[in-house]
């Protein structure tokens, strides 16, 4: 006879297998519907931003006096106040805002969303396009989709994994709706949110996004989201011009980031009431569209007329490239809701087309088509924007439906990625999660030695000999020291090389120590680290070679010392690391509680002398809507009691409802820095692109 379990286990392995196909099926009705559903909430979001507009112009028109200026001004800033009284009513504080949000969610937080905020955001960022405020509309397309994408997999009670596909394909259905670009839009999740180009959620995305075209198709058209003109290169001459023009772009690309988060901080360090600082960013606006109003709004108008070939001069291009830069950084850093995908789009057309027409006066024989560069200058700083390539190159060939321009294309983004890179590591999108400690790579927290950089354990002061002294010397330096390598520097104080205590045995052993200098004895093949690479990559790298320690130099000036590495300086980050990685579990959880409540989740650092200040727990007279949910000193991570004595550098996480907020920020502070109290968009808690 059979063994009986025999049965059991077949009937066990039928039972999973059917589990999984019922999954892969209802993960796949999942896509199409929120792929459907996302087109149409973004076909909404386009009809409400027309709206708006609508009624901006009735207004200039029939209120004011013909020829009247300020309207133009007054409006941003009245939009301004709308939308920062809804801030504050109806969507609250938000760790990170648009794209970035959803990368963490997806990240830690298993793609849950708080998508029942998202009317609100929707009703804010149509208002605030629809004034004037320089903000685009496909980041909120893409908040649409990752929302529906969210709620359809919360409701269906489905894992992280497939929570995170939902999100994502919504994502990727929002950027096809917005463009009419299904490609780009399922690159653009993959590359930005997923990070993995072989992600296991492929096919949902595929599925959301082609339902998304479709519907798009059905109800307005084929229709591109510009209108671009036929591409012909010229002659292959043109090419090294592309090159040029994506270094240029990757600089613009990185100021645009650096300039975004620059007006966060300027914004978050300003105590006025918080509907009131994009009243002031609108004011600004207004005041600026009144000499060139095509800094108002998204900018269409004004792409449209660059790549019809119908634009202004070289000046003026580059004064609208620069304007809408610091305009978009200005309307982004004082909390009107929109995004920064489209302001690129607008640089990136102003400095190619400015670009092109000056190729086309100094080589007028090449028959240069300034149009076509305004068009790669789009998808190069967006590229370096963003750091996404791939979504930048085929968002241009979805818009031309022209495989020429894909060479052109491909040489200006991989030069803009390069450039940007180095001016800013991060893209528009990551460096808020950055500066918050959050490194995500393929979509995902990095590894524990990849989550530090070489700068944060390396040692700066570090000991040198020059290459004229004599060996003796250097051996009774590595005495002194007590370090088994010294840094070789020349009359230049440039390092030269490495003096290890092995070279100085050799030396002894060979009898030319007091006779032999320290350049004649020392290592000049050296293995170099740069201050911002991840600490796991020098560490790979010390092992290839099994070398103690690694010089570390200015990537600027690769002969200039800036520190040392050391086997010891590893083992002691290794511990460091283990916090940090405790630290951002800790920030998965608040990230997760923050997405399944309307509760506020907030971190508040208790300052020296607070009433908090050297009392216990039970001691204090916490507000009732407010739960201690833990305690972070000193990067370890602790559940408070009633006996927990609280002191000053404590960062205590509370979830509140209502002032509960404030109330515990008060308890929190001094008397000095309770008045006024932080508002919402205070620069270590305000929303980041």
């Amino acid at each position: 006879m059979g063994d009986p379990r025999d049965g059991t286990s077949s009937l066990g392995a039928r039972l999973r297998a059917s589990l999984m196909r019922s999954e892969s099926v209802l993960l796949a009705c999942g896509g199409v519907a929120v792929g459907i559903a996302a087109a149409g909430g973004v076909l909404l979001f386009k009809a409400w931003i027309e709206a708006v507009q609508t009624g901006t112009a009735w207004i200039m028109a029939h209120v004011a006096p013909a020829g009247a200026w300020w309207p133009t001004v007054l409006m941003p800033a009245l939009g301004g106040l709308v939308v920062g009284a809804i801030l504050v009513r109806w969507i609250g504080e938000e760790r990170h805002h648009g794209v970035a949000g959803v990368m963490e969610s997806i990240a830690l937080a298993g793609g849950r969303l708080r998508y029942r905020r998202m009317p609100a955001k929707v009703v804010a960022a149509g208002l605030s396009i629809g004034s004037g405020a320089s903000v685009g509309p496909e980041d909120p397309s893409v908040q649409v989709g990752a929302n529906i994408g969210s709620f359809v997999g919360q409701r269906l009670h489905l894992s992280d994994e497939r929570v995170r596909a939902l999100v994502a394909a919504g994502a990727a259905a929002g950027i096809a709706a917005a463009f009419n670009a299904p490609i780009a839009g399922v690159f653009f999740a993959l590359e930005i949110l997923l990070g993995d180009l072989a992600a296991g959620a492929l096919g949902t995305v595929l599925l959301a996004a082609v339902c998304a075209a479709a519907v798009t198709h059905g109800l307005v058209g084929e229709h591109p989201a510009f209108s671009v003109p036929t591409y012909a290169l010229g002659s292959a001459w043109e090419l090294p011009g592309y090159v040029v023009l994506g270094g240029v772009a990757g600089l613009v690309a990185g100021a645009y980031v650096t300039a975004l988060y620059a007006s966060h901080d300027l914004f978050g360090h300003w105590r006025a009431p918080r509907w009131v600082k994009p009243a002031v960013a609108g004011l600004i606006v207004g005041a600026v569209a009144l000499g060139l109003p095509w800094v108002l709004g998204v900018g269409y108008d004004g792409i449209a007329a660059v790549l019809g070939g119908a634009g202004p001069g070289i000046a003026m291009l580059l004064a609208l490239c620069a304007l809408k830069l610091v305009l978009t950084a200005l309307c982004i850093g004082a909390g009107f809701p929109g995004g920064v995908f489209a302001p690129s789009l607008f640089l990136g057309a102003m400095l190619g087309g400015a670009f092109g027409q000056v190729l086309a006066l100094a080589v007028p024989s090449l028959g240069v088509q300034p149009a076509a560069f305004a068009l790669v200058g789009m998808g190069a700083v967006l590229a370096g924007a963003v750091h996404a390539p791939l979504t930048a190159i085929l968002l241009l060939f979805e818009l031309t439906r022209d495989y020429r321009i894909m060479v052109p294309a491909m040489l200006a983004v991989a030069t803009s990625l390069v450039v940007s890179k180095r001016v800013r590591r991060e893209s528009v999108y990551t460096l808020g999660l950055a500066r918050k400690g959050i490194r995500l790579e393929r979509g995902r927290d990095v590894e524990v030695l990849d989550a530090l950089r070489v700068r944060d354990v390396m040692q700066t002061a570090v000991p040198t000999v020059h290459e004229r002294d004599s060996a003796r010397s250097a051996l009774e330096a590595i005495h002194r020291t007590r370090h088994l390598g010294l840094a070789v520097v020349d009359a230049a104080g440039e390092l030269v090389g490495i003096v290890a205590a092995q070279d100085l045995d050799r030396a002894v052993q060979e009898g030319i120590v007091d006779t032999a200098s320290v350049g004649d004895v020392c290592t000049r093949a050296l293995l170099l680290a740069s201050p911002g690479e991840p600490l796991g990559e020098a560490l790979r790298r010390m092992s290839v070679r099994d070398v103690g320690r690694l010089p570390v130099v200015d990537p600027a000036a690769p002969r200039r010392l800036v520190g040392m590495l050391r086997r010891s300086d590893v083992v002691r980050a290794y511990d460091v690391a283990l916090a940090r990685r405790a630290e951002l579990r800790h920030r998965a959880q608040q990230v997760r509680l923050g997405s399944t409540t309307d509760a506020t989740v907030d971190e508040v650092e208790v300052v020296a002398g607070a009433p908090c200040d050297g009392k216990r727990v039970a001691e204090v007279a916490w507000p009732r809507a407010c739960v201690l949910a833990s305690v972070r000193r000193a990067g370890r991570v602790m559940l408070p009691r009633g006996d927990t004595v609280l002191r000053a550098g404590d960062v205590v996480v509370t979830v509140t409802e209502g002032d509960a907020r404030e109330a515990v920020r008060g308890l929190c502070a001094t008397p000095a820095e309770r008045a006024p109290l932080p508002s919402a968009g205070d620069a270590g808690d305000r929303a980041t692109p």
